[in-house]
């Protein structure tokens, strides 16, 4: 069960997080980092680097084993789907996911703002915050400890992938209803942001032919533009 704490002093230490997650890191110093978003480090000069770097490298990590693993799981799934499976294994809904399975909320180190804005409960920062650990692990100890600790991860959400139908984009399947029509690709068109920095709010239109065919409205653009294209699909398929 997750265990929320109260103020952004009050978190789980690194020694903590690998006794109970049972990962020994030789470098505690790169778990620190990976677990020290930007906001902590504005306001706290003596720490010396964010978690940015290792979210880099977590992140080319993870779309590498990934399609390893995918390649290897799933001998006859053709490459379109299993291009639409690893995109659903690495979007900010599942890696967020993941951080939470993990509860690794409970250790980031987050600035007084950050924290009071909510951003720990944030999926982009969860999101960020399950690549750079994953950066740190392979750093410390190797892509093969990683491939048994992600592993088993991806074995859980993979099923439920497919039983949700996640993996359908429906951005792409707006574009193939529109090139089976004739018409040109879907037009997606950002008709406000709002919200301060850390917690902008995007509105988008999409437009099939130049007809305004549904409007999504989400905390990054991408989001948005799914739900969009959603909607427009609800809309011509009436579900």
């Amino acid at each position: 069960m997750e265990n929320d704490r109260l103020n952004p002093g009050d978190v789980e230490s690194p020694e903590e997080l690998m006794l109970r997650l049972d990962i020994k890191f030789q470098d505690k110093l790169l778990l620190a980092r990976a677990l020290t978003h930007r906001s902590y480090l504005n306001e706290n000069p003596e720490a010396l680097e964010d978690n940015e770097r290792l979210e880099f490298l977590g992140d080319a990590v993870l779309d590498f084993l990934v399609g390893d693993w995918l390649y290897n799981r799933f001998p006859e799934m053709e490459e379109g789907d299993l291009t639409q499976m690893r995109s659903a294994l690495v979007q900010t809904n599942q890696l967020s996911a993941f951080s939470r399975q993990l509860e690794l909320q409970n250790a980031v180190r987050l600035g007084r703002g950050e924290f009071k804005s909510g951003g720990k409960l944030r999926k982009t920062l969860l999101c960020d915050l399950f690549e750079a650990f994953i950066g740190a692990i392979y750093l410390d100890k190797g892509i093969e400890f990683v491939k048994d600790f992600l592993f088993p991860m991806l074995e859980d959400a993979v099923f439920e992938i497919i039983e949700n139908h996640k993996n359908e984009d429906p951005k792409s399947k707006l574009q193939e209803w529109a090139q089976a029509k004739g018409f040109p690709p879907p037009n997606y068109v950002t008709k406000n942001v709002k919200g301060p920095d850390h917690a902008k709010i995007f509105e988008v239109e999409v437009k099939v032919n130049n007809k305004m065919m549904g409007c999504g409205i989400a905390n990054s653009k991408q989001a948005a533009e799914k739900i969009a294209a959603k909607i427009a699909l609800d809309r011509l398929f009436g579900k």
